[in-house]
């Protein structure tokens, strides 16, 4: 049986504030952990007016706090955003607070654009680049970290031990995340799990996934290649109406693949009332052909032909579906019914 987890942008609708689409995210990872979802991953983007995901340590220890067994993670944290230390710490201190639930997936994009992504690295254009290439060693700076001993450092004439927390007793998950085969290597050389961004990329999956598994060097943590994948999902009782749920994601992620303004995710209502071109609906139904849509029986059969295709026995699933006008700002009710339609 192929387990299922979810993977989460806190979008905001155009009826929402930040503080709404966080309170719906709270909500909807609840009904995951009751629904038995095996993770739930926050993604990181900056400076998009429809995802409200910009921190995902400070949402993920409130999601840990509101439920009760599912793993809670990042996916991901994109490293080069980052100083590697500052990641350590945040996810060893998530560790110790809940034991054995946390996740860090590392992304290498920046997720973001390049002014923010600038800005991020203190204004300098050559950090941030530097950041980039250096990004197999800093994947490694955090695993050596994060371990219950941490690293002693020569300084001048002395050795100072430096640790991600004072008394780690565990570790949090790591994962490599990745869009094409770059991680996918390096996930392999290092020994580490790997996940494919499907839902982003849909194309490539099967080529990354296979070159993660053929040049997999076992680590002590982990002697054999571990792996999934992740897809878009909108799921409702009948086709139809999962369609229309899908297209306000899909109208977003045109806008995003032509360059134009990002604004807060429509309703379904106002996404009908958008004329598109032919060209703009049907590069978006080819889009939305590699996603899970459809009723709960059709849903169920897309994501066991993705797992059996791509030889995975887990799929995180990232629910897009749109909200009706008139829902309750704070919730995400078509996104909940996506969970339980697949749970159940």
């Amino acid at each position: 049986m192929t387990a299922l987890s979810v993977l989460d942008l806190v979008p905001v609708r155009s009826d929402q504030t930040t503080g709404d689409a966080i309170a719906a995210s709270r909500s909807l990872a609840q009904a995951a952990d009751e629904l038995g979802y095996t993770r739930y991953w926050i993604a990181e983007h900056h400076n998009m007016p429809a995802v409200a995901a910009t921190n995902p340590p400070v949402l993920i220890a409130m999601l840990a706090a509101a439920t009760s067994r599912i793993k809670v993670g990042s996916g991901g944290v994109m490293l080069p955003n980052h100083a590697p230390l500052v990641v350590a710490e945040q996810f060893a201190l998530l560790e110790a607070a809940y034991p054995g639930r946390i996740d860090l997936g590392i992304g290498r994009a920046p997720g973001t654009d390049p002014l923010t992504r600038y800005v991020l690295r203190g204004g300098s254009a050559e950090s941030a680049d530097e950041a980039v290439s250096k990004f197999p060693d800093y994947v490694e700076d955090i695993r050596t970290l994060m371990t219950t001993d941490g690293v002693e450092l020569q300084i001048g004439p002395r050795r100072q031990p430096l640790r991600a927390t004072p008394s780690a007793r565990s570790v949090a998950d790591i994962w490599l995340l990745g869009s094409s085969d770059y991680s996918a290597r390096l996930a392999a050389e290092k020994g580490l799990p790997y996940v494919f961004a499907h839902h982003f990329q849909g194309e490539g999956t099967g080529v990354a996934l296979d070159l993660y598994r053929s040049s997999y060097r076992p680590s002590p943590e982990h002697p054999e290649p571990r792996t999934f994948l992740t897809v878009n999902a909108v799921v409702a009782e009948t086709e139809e109406e999962a369609r229309r749920q899908a297209l306000p994601n899909m109208q977003m992620m045109l806008s995003l693949r032509s360059g134009a303004p990002l604004l807060p995710q429509r309703l379904v209502e106002e996404a009908e009332a958008v004329e598109m071109t032919s060209e703009q609906r049907s590069f978006g139904e080819a889009m939305a052909r590699r996603w899970v849509v459809g009723d709960p029986e059709q849903a169920k059969k897309q994501i066991a032909e993705l797992a059996g295709e791509y030889g995975v026995d887990e799929v995180m699933v990232h629910p897009v579906s749109g909200a009706h006008a008139g829902t309750d700002a704070t919730t995400s009710p078509n996104r909940e019914t996506t969970l339980r339609l697949l749970a159940s």
